[in-house]
């Protein structure tokens, strides 16, 4: 599969500074000149610098100046997927021709190739057939090659023989033309001096700057006044500002070249060896098994004298061929393998085919989807939650084009699943479903099944044809390195078709131990958004609207103590809340602050030592530790109405 050019990455969009000048023209040159002038072109930066925004935008370019051209791009990844894929299938020969007739070839992250040998080959024969035919190679990496290991020498020769230009860190004046540049396209207005504060901070790529563009622009929408100078600096430096007083390849064509001369001519051969009506009959069959497909069909009609019969043949082959067509795309939403099957090339087998699908679907299982459980109405709105929640309405009203990933950070228990299956709810309901909401554990225990049961590929249909992907404590991934692999991969196709991903965790993506950089440097690309522990306001709300539940009233007094006392998250908060109506409940008595302060005194009163060290029963008592966090135990709660401290979490 190859994958789509995000249109946004031109040249045009493109900001051009002393950093990355040269490879900007290197790829302009090989756009307009494509396997004459850098062959191959090697380009090398650290992660977030534009390297895939280049290599995306000499594709736009090739295609825009020969409309027929042929351009893969695609990375690393996909590229030993795609020859795996036909190594099982038994065709490997279907994917060196498929790259073999391609004009330009845009391989991002080759850095991986010291994995493999056997890829590296493919690489070296690629290139050598490319540079032969003057057709281009353009590859990305995130270091020289002489720095990639183990790389292979006849390569790095190949390589050599070409063109390698880094991309730096992008200076003051750069990182400023940048988020001007992003300004206009967002339609939004800072001061100078704001974008300058912005432009000041030393950062280490470009996605983190945009990152921080976007941090401040989620906070002045929310505030509905100018960002001032003061605000911007505290927010570049982590701090809580003060408020102011009063203020998405194209379908890839036929292949080309010798095999397209091959039929022609063998049409001209059968044109003067058959009688003239069964030209049409024999020009199809050459068609038709040029593409694969099974033509025993027409060709049991040339040995009968039935012209009046051809055209309604043929009419009707060709209509089954466009059925097959249609199931091996429906099939392939479900299961890419199966939609390998030889029935797909046979229109005789029809009925089969439709059976295969019917079958492929009902063995589908949709990715998990959003918690009914959760919705913005019931989210609690104060300070430390107002910007999420504003970010998240953002989301819900522009998916894919404003804050794209969204990441909510926070400590356990201040409403980050809340938010997170909230905002999945709304986006699923304007997408009409196929919204994947989870907990990256739940994601990687599906990735494990899916590799046992040799379902890897039907695995990956499941999550790519999501309308937005949403993803639970992502920093629980950090030592997962085949599914850190398959996030990246999702990355590349979410944000590039401009379908939204959100994500939350308990820390910053730089503070993540073991996860991947080019996973943290997309984690930081879009917007992050901070939840802090719930201050006395917010808490005073969230114990108000659970007392009227739960009992219909809340006396004041009653909300200012519970509401007082220090609690680090909502769960704990609604911990309590739920003791003290529980336990009035029991008591037969009216929940004042007389009742809560006795019941949450007496929780806290040690327990009487038993006369006897015996057993009571014959139960054994849970060893210390036996019993999981309460962070997260309530995840096994079979009743989800039951999940009554989990509402906010």
């Amino acid at each position: 599969m190859t994958a789509e050019l995000n249109p946004r990455f031109t040249f045009d969009t493109c900001v051009v500074g002393p950093s990355n000048r040269l490879a900007v023209t290197a790829c302009r040159t090989v756009s307009e000149h494509p396997g004459t002038a850098y062959n191959p072109l090697f380009i090398y930066s650290q992660t977030g610098l534009g390297k895939t925004h280049l290599l995306m935008a000499v594709g736009q370019m090739v295609r825009e100046l020969s409309p027929t051209a042929t351009v893969e791009y695609l990375t690393l990844d996909e590229f030993v997927e795609a020859y795996h894929t036909a190594v099982s299938a038994g065709t490997p020969g279907n994917f060196r021709d498929r790259f073999s007739h391609a004009d330009v070839v845009l391989l991002d992250d080759v850095q991986f190739l010291s994995h493999s040998k056997e890829m590296q080959t493919e690489l070296i024969r690629l290139a050598s057939e490319f540079q032969d035919a003057e057709r281009q190679l353009v590859l990305t990496s995130d270091r020289p090659p002489a720095d990639i290991e183990n790389l292979d020498d006849r390569l790095l020769e190949q390589l050599d023989g070409g063109l390698i230009v880094d991309i730096g860190i992008p200076e003051y004046e750069m990182r400023l033309a940048i988020l001007q540049r992003r300004a206009e396209e967002s339609e939004v207005e800072f001061s100078p001096e704001v974008l300058a504060v912005i432009a000041e901070f030393d950062v280490q790529h470009v996605r983190a700057l945009l990152g921080a563009f976007n941090r401040l622009q989620a906070f002045q929408s929310v505030n509905e006044q100018p960002l001032t100078l003061h605000q911007a600096r505290a927010l570049m430096l982590g701090e809580t500002p003060v408020a102011e007083p009063e203020a998405a390849a194209s379908e890839r064509g036929e292949a080309a070249g010798e095999f397209d001369r091959f039929l022609s001519d063998l049409k001209v051969t059968v044109t003067q060896q058959v009688e003239g009506w069964k030209t049409e009959i024999q020009d199809a069959i050459t068609e038709w098994s040029g593409r694969g497909y099974d033509t025993k069909s027409l060709e049991v009609l040339l040995g009968q004298d039935v012209p009046g019969a051809t055209d309604a043949a043929v009419g009707v082959f060709e209509e089954k061929i466009e059925r097959l067509r249609r199931l091996e795309a429906e099939i392939a939403e479900f299961d890419p393998e199966a939609a390998r099957h030889p029935i797909f090339k046979s229109p005789d087998r029809i009925a089969g085919a439709e059976q295969l699908v019917r079958e492929a679907r009902e063995k589908f299982i949709p990715p998990p989807g959003p918690s009914d459980a959760f919705s913005l109405e019931s989210f609690a709105v104060g300070e430390p939650t107002r910007m999420a929640l504003e970010a998240g309405r953002s989301v819900i009203a522009q998916p894919g084009t404003l804050y794209n990933p969204l990441l909510l950070v926070g400590p356990a228990g201040v409403g980050k699943t809340h938010l997170l299956h909230a905002i999945g709810r709304a986006l699923d309901a304007e997408a009409g479903g196929a919204v994947a909401c989870l907990a990256a554990g739940t994601f990687v225990e599906d990735l494990v099944k899916a590799i046992e049961q040799d379902r890897l590929s039907a695995w990956r249909a499941k999550y790519r044809h999501a309308s937005a992907f949403l993803l639970d404590d992502v920093h629980e991934i950090g030592a997962r390195l085949q599914t850190q692999e398959e996030l990246f991969n999702l990355f590349n196709l979410f944000i590039g078709a401009g379908r939204q991903m959100v994500f939350t965790a308990k820390v910053l993506p730089q503070e993540m131990e073991g996860l991947d950089d080019r996973l943290k440097s997309r984690l930081v690309q879009g917007l992050v958004a901070m939840i802090t522990p719930p201050d006395v306001e917010l808490r005073r709300t969230i114990v108000r609207s659970h007392l009227e539940a739960r009992v219909g009233s809340a006396e004041a007094d009653v909300v200012d103590y519970l509401a007082e006392r220090a609690t680090e998250s909502v769960r704990s908060l609604l911990n309590v809340v739920q003791r003290v109506v529980t336990g009035a409940e029991a008591m037969g008595r009216k929940l004042d602050v007389e009742s809560a302060r006795q019941l949450l005194e007496q929780a806290h009163k040690p327990e009487p030592r038993a006369s006897s060290p015996g057993r009571a029963s014959g139960g054994m008592a849970a060893p210390p530790g036996a019993l999981r966090s309460q962070e997260k135990i309530v995840w096994d709660w079979p009743n989800m109405a039951e999940r009554v401290i989990e509402e906010l979490s």
